[in-house]
């Protein structure tokens, strides 16, 4: 780890990341991702080879890309190969998904078929809670439990959009399709909304733009084999690595 920064104390660990504290650096986390692997909330469990690695590199890429494109994240720097420094947030409990073509849970929802290209993105609200079953919200429910205010979730939707504006065709350029993904979003020491957590093939699903092949977390989901190569695919196509 880098002479710069010294880890204090764990104060978080997660299905795929762990958060520590700095020393003599209160406003930032050190942020380490690992190679664990859950799905449908953490009743299924693996590993997947060199994710941990895969997914700092790739969030470190895309999130320096959407720094320069005016989205504020909170990024910091990486120090190691599976660990990065991140501005400490105040996570707002709502994990907002970007729909782009009709998969997964949406299929459920709605008479489309899996592929459907939608006319437009969908944003969806679902509220952090593993005991619920991070279940899907609306508006009126973000406003009832006072967990953010109606000028949040404006912006929520707002910074979802336009990340889906810059990573849909970012991704395309590199032959796969973003299918739909999850964001989530946290307020800096002044209060100002900022996008965190992390863009990988852990929260979104890529296919290939060709084939329509999955290239993503799925392929652990159901078993569908080739999951270590899937994820150094879209780590190859987007760093050349």
């Amino acid at each position: 780890m880098s002479e710069k920064y010294k880890k204090i104390k764990q104060i978080y660990e997660g299905k795929a990341k762990k958060l520590y504290t700095l020393q003599g650096h209160p406003n930032l986390l050190l942020q380490e991702f690992k190679d664990d692997a859950t799905a449908f909330n953490a009743q299924k469990r693996g590993s997947i080879l060199n994710k941990g690695i895969i997914n700092c590199e790739l969030t470190t890429y895309i999130f320096t890309y959407l720094g320069k494109k005016g989205v504020k994240n909170h990024f910091v720097e990486q120090i190691s190969p599976n660990e990065m420094i991140i501005k400490r947030l105040k996570i707002v409990p709502i994990e907002v998904v970007v729909r782009n073509i009709a998969a997964g849970s949406l299929l459920k929802k709605t008479n489309f078929k899996e592929g459907h290209r939608l006319a437009r993105p969908i944003v969806e609200f679902y509220y952090k809670d593993d005991a619920l079953g991070d279940p899907m919200i609306s508006d009126s429910h973000a406003l009832a439990m006072k967990i953010a205010t109606e000028k949040d979730l404006n912006t929520l939707r707002q910074m979802a959009e336009k990340i889906n504006s810059l990573i849909k065709p970012f991704f395309l350029k590199r032959g796969l399709k973003l299918v739909d993904f999850k964001l989530e979003f946290g307020k800096d020491s002044s209060g100002k909304i900022m996008l965190g957590d992390e863009i990988t093939p852990d929260t979104c699903r890529l296919w290939d733009k060709k084939t329509n092949r999955k290239l993503d977390k799925d392929r652990f989901r159901f078993d569908l084999g080739g999951v270590n190569e899937a994820y150094a695919e879209v780590r190859k196509r987007i760093l050349g690595k």
